[in-house]
């Protein structure tokens, strides 16, 4: 593992490809799932709009979020952190 001095540094996450790859596994997981946006707002609790500005990266998700989301989707919040990290390298 590379040490944090080794590394570029920190840019804006939500600009980051590291970002839009997360973005992306979170919308993967999603259709995996056999689930749409409308579906997975309603179990949520909010607009398809807004899972759509998520999905899109125009409002950022937190950790708790995170894990809403994917309770929503079935998955575990180790188990959706484990593949974006394998996705990842």
């Amino acid at each position: 593992m590379e040490s944090l001095s080794d590394r570029e540094p920190m840019q804006k996450s939500i600009h980051s490809q590291t970002y839009a790859a997360f973005l992306k596994h979170l919308y993967e997981t999603r259709e995996k799932a056999g689930i749409t946006q409308e579906e997975l707002a309603e179990r949520l609790g909010v607009t398809q709009s807004f899972v759509s500005k998520c999905e899109r990266g125009e409002r950022r998700i937190d950790i708790i979020e995170l894990r809403e989301f994917c309770m929503a989707m079935n998955i575990t919040l180790e188990k959706f952190i484990r593949q974006f990290e394998k996705k990842l390298n």
